[in-house]
């Protein structure tokens, strides 16, 4: 099963509390609250996510964090890097791996395309589709043909 880990998950919260209001500072403690999360975690998230250009932060009393761009310019893709690392959904699909039968394997090209497509996919969908609720369901194409994405209400 693909899955994102519950502490991405988490930092898709975070980012969308932030989104809500880009222009403005919150403090670690006024996140966790607004979110439900412990604060240890969103302290956590907050290192994780300014290491990795998302998030600014800003010291002193009247401090903070903000986005560090416009929420539209922030892919699910770029919030799964900073968090778990490129999308690779085997290790052949990984930029940095070889695998022992990369001579012989039939099934690699497959995978690779398949990993192109999810990352196409993540990169289309922005910080601000993420955080409304109500949303439209993306439409995507994978290999030039049209990908319908079912919505569960």
């Amino acid at each position: 099963m693909l899955k994102i880990s519950r502490l991405t998950d988490y930092g898709t919260v975070v980012l969308a509390h932030l989104a809500a209001d880009p222009a403005a500072l919150r403090s670690a403690a006024d996140v966790a609250a607004a979110t439900g999360l412990g604060l240890p975690t969103v302290s956590k998230l907050f290192k994780t996510l300014g290491r990795a250009g998302l998030v600014t932060s800003t010291r002193g009393i009247n401090g903070g964090y903000r986005l560090s761009r416009d929420p539209r310019q922030i892919s699910a893709a770029s919030v799964i890097d900073a968090l778990e690392g490129p999308v690779s959904i085997t290790e052949c699909s990984a930029s940095d791996r070889h695998c022992d039968f990369e001579g012989v394997c039939t099934v690699s090209g497959a995978w690779q395309r398949i990993n192109i497509g999810i990352r196409r996919a993540l990169e289309e969908v922005s910080l601000i589709d993420l955080q409304r609720a109500n949303a439209p369901t993306p439409s995507f194409r994978f290999a030039g043909m049209p990908l319908v994405v079912e919505r569960k209400n």
